[in-house]
């Protein structure tokens, strides 16, 4: 590796559902081509996710950025070849026919994504909750903030009804 050679991280483009085929493939490729030395690492941007589905909380997987892979290398002409005629590559993400690489704030705030929930809880729904003040209080969902993973549950405590903001998965559905 020369002197003014340096590492930086690269998107690249796949076909949809490749991303691991991409990966499998370009490791492959760089061991097969010695190009270890400017090809370090291959990611695909994962983040856990929870699902709620029929009471039932999930852990999963989710991909982050659908259809890219991160190449973290150096960009020499024969790496970029190697990359871009991968199978199930279609192209570098930068302008023209020139990668762009990602500053060092751009790599961390992809893997800075909050946590999701996703679920089956709506409005109306009779919920009890887990945790806090209001543990194993039941009561009725009147709003739900999917995006910032918050629910508004109305609860009725001496004859006097309240509303609680709640993390979606401080509830689950009333018995």
């Amino acid at each position: 590796m020369s002197e003014n050679a340096e590492l930086k991280w690269y998107v690249v483009h796949t076909y949809s559902g490749y991303e691991n085929k991409v990966k499998a493939n370009l490791e492959k490729s760089v061991v097969n081509n010695g190009m270890t030395d400017l090809i370090h690492e291959i990611e695909i941007p994962l983040e856990t996710a929870v699902e709620i589905k029929n009471n039932k909380r999930k852990e999963v997987e989710r991909k982050l950025m659908p259809s890219y892979v991160l190449i973290h290398m150096v960009m020499t002409n024969e790496t970029w070849y190697l990359v871009r005629n991968t199978r199930g590559v279609t192209g570098f993400v930068g302008a023209g026919n020139k990668p762009y690489p990602l500053s060092d704030e751009d790599y961390q705030a992809i893997y800075k994504a909050a946590p999701s929930i996703s679920g089956d809880i709506q409005e109306g729904d009779e919920v009890r909750i887990l945790t806090g003040l209001f543990e194993n209080f039941t009561g009725k969902v009147k709003a739900v903030d999917l995006e910032n993973n918050k629910v508004l549950v109305t609860v009725s405590m001496f004859k006097q009804d309240t509303d609680v903001e709640l993390a979606y998965d401080e509830i689950v559905m009333a018995d």
